[in-house]
């Protein structure tokens, strides 16, 4: 039976309730037992509460301070301990655990997932911002610690399940498989009045707003391929994607002697979080089964990168080094937020990147070391501005 103590950094996200829900389905199964001590969620301190309830946590935080006495009055009676802000969340991520999920979107994740990084045990990973803007820096200081970073993303958990970590030399390139989104078939001018609902429709994977749009831009795959570059210590030219509608096959590595290993299965985030959740195990649960006879046939086509130049501005980043990763995610957090607020039009989310950039470098702002947490923040915060600065600048033309 698998045994853990866990804290769940963002329960309340999808990647967080997909988490306790894996986790509810395989104690009724008698296949694993879980004690939890912390579950930290944001604005929605409700279903935080009910979390915190149903599994007995030792703490509950909310990001939002004004948020603290809802909570607490949700939890009064129960001897949960309640807390709220910026430093709560890295004080949760702290505390001494088997296994942590790191699942805060965005930059807001970074602190905590710093933190947990800290400590010994395994550090499950899905908030890919830590990986983008200080991956080299993360990886060290979890290896330091003497723990393990399991990649939770399911290109790069399928990239772990395959790639033969004791011989990498024999690794000749990593491909990643993208969905193509909701846009894939449609032209640049049919792309140039779409709405925040349209790009939230993904057609596979039930994900948060902001993510749905990342995958609407392709920006999303190029935020992983930074994440695999880093996860695998792999030279960007020999990262690559391809994309595959049916989002069966999800991720694969190539071999020098030309074999290509490739993970697949039903498009289920419970899935790359079983392979964390149980590592170096396998965890049973009623997963979705693969029937190839019934999928019938898998398709595959190079990414457009004039139709979807954000993929190609990763790329561009990942290859320059230094800060640049975290400015183009900064950059990207910054336009896909004001386009889901409606102040920017879905194709100039790519040209925000594109300025930040261009306007970062000739600040200096992209040369600038990224060798611990404060210093990634710093930098995403002098991104933030250039940023924001260009949506306002776009958004009046």
């Amino acid at each position: 039976m698998i045994q853990r103590r866990v804290t769940i950094l963002g329960s309340t996200g999808s990647v967080g309730c997909s988490t306790l829900d894996l986790m509810d389905q395989t104690e009724a199964l008698g296949t694993a037992a879980y004690q939890v001590e912390a579950l930290t969620g944001g604005a929605n301190v409700a279903l935080l509460a009910q979390q915190a309830r149903r599994w007995k946590a030792r703490i509950a935080v909310t990001a939002y301070g004004d948020r603290l006495d809802e909570l607490r009055a949700l939890l009064a009676g129960t001897g949960i301990e309640t807390a709220a802000g910026d430093a709560a969340l890295t004080e949760a991520a702290l505390r001494p655990v088997d296994w942590t999920m790191a699942a805060i979107v965005g930059a807001a994740g970074l602190a905590s997932t710093w933190a947990a990084a800290g400590r010994p045990g395994v550090l499950a990973l899905a908030n890919k911002e830590s990986l983008v803007c200080c991956g080299p820096a993360l990886i060290a200081r979890v290896k330091g610690a003497g723990g393990a970073l399991i990649p939770v993303d399911s290109e790069h958990s399928a990239i772990f399940q395959v790639f033969d970590a004791t011989r990498p030399q024999g690794v000749q390139r990593l491909v990643l498989t993208a969905s193509g989104g909701p846009f894939r078939t449609r032209s640049t001018a049919d792309m140039a009045g779409v709405t925040p609902e349209q790009a939230v429709a993904h057609p596979m994977w039930s994900m948060g707003a902001k993510i749905s749009v990342d995958s609407a831009t392709l920006a999303n795959k190029g935020l992983e391929t930074i994440e695999a570059a880093y996860l695998f210590d792999m030279p960007a030219d020999r990262v690559d994607v391809v994309v595959h509608p049916e989002s069966i096959i999800h991720s694969l590595v190539e071999y020098r002697d030309g074999s290509t290993l490739a993970q697949m299965g039903p498009p289920d985030m419970k899935t790359p979080i079983a392979v964390a959740l149980a590592w170096p195990g396998r965890l049973p649960w009623a997963a979705p089964r693969l029937d190839l006879a019934a999928m019938g046939r898998l398709t595959f086509e190079a990414p457009d990168l004039v139709r979807f130049p954000a993929l190609r501005l990763a790329r561009e980043a990942l290859a320059a080094g230094g800060a640049a990763p975290a400015v183009f995610n900064a950059a990207n957090e910054v336009a896909a937020l004001a386009f889901l607020d409606r102040r920017l039009a879905f194709l100039n989310i790519a040209a925000v990147i594109a300025d930040t950039l261009a306007e970062a470098a000739s600040k200096g702002i992209t040369s600038i070391g990224v060798d611990a947490c404060d210093a990634a923040l710093a930098v995403d915060a002098e991104a933030r501005v250039v940023a924001r600065a260009v949506v306002d600048r776009l958004a009046m033309a």
